[in-house]
């Protein structure tokens, strides 16, 4: 989930989307009990779907539906070297996990 209200650029969006992607991947590593999402999500081709959300508000409130499901949500947070204020929320991965858990959470977005 991409914030459209930052009017990112195009490779500023697709390294903060990549940053997430990877440490979503890195928190499923960690946890107990994941293996499975994750060997399911490596084996059926690493699926990514970039969709967008008008605002910080929207994208927590999404990553606190995430979690409340027991999904994984990496917030990334930017460091602010170029195009925004250090600490600003960009974006979020949610999962991987089953596709209708994380269909409840970002199924009606629109994609970027």
């Amino acid at each position: 989930m991409v914030r459209t209200d930052l009017q990112l650029g195009k490779g500023k969006i697709a390294a903060q989307v990549a940053h997430a992607a990877v440490s979503a991947v890195l928190e499923a590593m960690e946890k107990r009990g994941w293996k499975e999402w994750l060997d399911s999500w490596l084996s059926e081709g690493q699926p990514k779907v970039v969709v967008k959300v008008p605002s910080e508000t929207e994208l927590v409130e999404r990553c606190w539906k995430a979690r409340s499901l027991g999904l994984i949500c990496s917030e990334i947070r930017d460091a602010g070297r170029t195009q925004v204020e250090p600490g600003t929320l960009t974006c979020a991965a949610v999962g991987p996990g089953p596709n209708e858990l994380i269909d409840v959470v970002t199924g009606d977005l629109k994609l970027l």
